[in-house]
C-alpha cells in the first residue's frame, strides 16, 4: 500500500490550487491523508481524484471545514494503526507520544509546523509531510509532501520536494 501525506495547503489563501507535482507524486497512492489546514473543502475533492482521503481539520480551517472533519482520525492498514491530527504538540514530543500511546497508533501523521519531519520514538513513527504550498520559513525550507510505503512487515516513510 502507498499512502500520500499532505498538510497545510491553505488553499486559496497561500496558493490557488494544489501544485501539479503533488498529483504526480501521489499518482500511485492507494489513500491520501491530509493533516489539516485545508481552508477549503475543495482540497479534499481534488485529492479524491487520486484516491480516498482521510482528513482532519487544522487551526486555520474555518467553521465550514471544522464542522465536516474531525480533530483526530485514523485508519488501519494490515496490522498497522495510523493516526492523523493537525497539531500534535510540536514543542517537544510528550503530547505526540501520549496521543499515539492512548490510541495505540503505530504511526502519527501531523502538520501545523509547515516543516517536514520523520522521527521514531519508542517504536512509534511520527511524520509531518510539511507544506506543498507554504513552507516556513520561506526560501529556506522547500515545499514538501510525504509518502508511506506500507507492507505487512514494515512502514517506510519518505519526504519529497514538490
Amino acid at each position: 500500500m502507498l499512502i500520500g501525506l499532505i498538510s497545510d495547503t491553505h488553499i486559496p489563501k497561500k496558493a490557488k490550487k494544489i501544485p501539479r507535482k503533488v498529483f504526480e507524486i501521489f499518482k500511485n497512492a492507494d489513500r491520501v491523508i491530509h493533516a489539516g489546514d485545508l481552508v477549503e473543502l475543495k482540497v479534499i475533492k481534488e485529492l479524491e481524484k487520486i484516491a480516498p482521503v482521510l482528513a482532519v481539520y487544522g487551526n486555520m480551517d474555518p467553521p465550514r471545514v471544522r464542522n465536516k472533519l474531525p480533530k483526530l482520525n485514523s485508519l488501519r492498514i494490515y496490522k498497522w494503526r495510523i493516526g492523523v491530527i493537525h497539531d500534535a504538540g510540536i514543542f517537544g514530543t510528550e503530547k505526540m507520544k501520549n496521543i499515539a500511546k492512548k490510541n495505540r497508533f503505530n504511526v502519527l501523521v501531523f502538520g501545523h509546523t509547515h516543516r517536514n519531519t520523520i522521527k521514531r520514538v519508542r517504536g512509534i513513527l511520527f511524520v509531518n509531510p510539511g507544506s506543498p504550498t507554504n513552507p516556513l520559513p520561506p526560501f529556506i525550507i522547500k515545499p514538501t509532501v510525504g509518502l508511506l510505503k506500507i507492507t505487512k512487515r514494515k512502514i517506510e516513510p519518505f519526504i519529497l520536494e514538490v
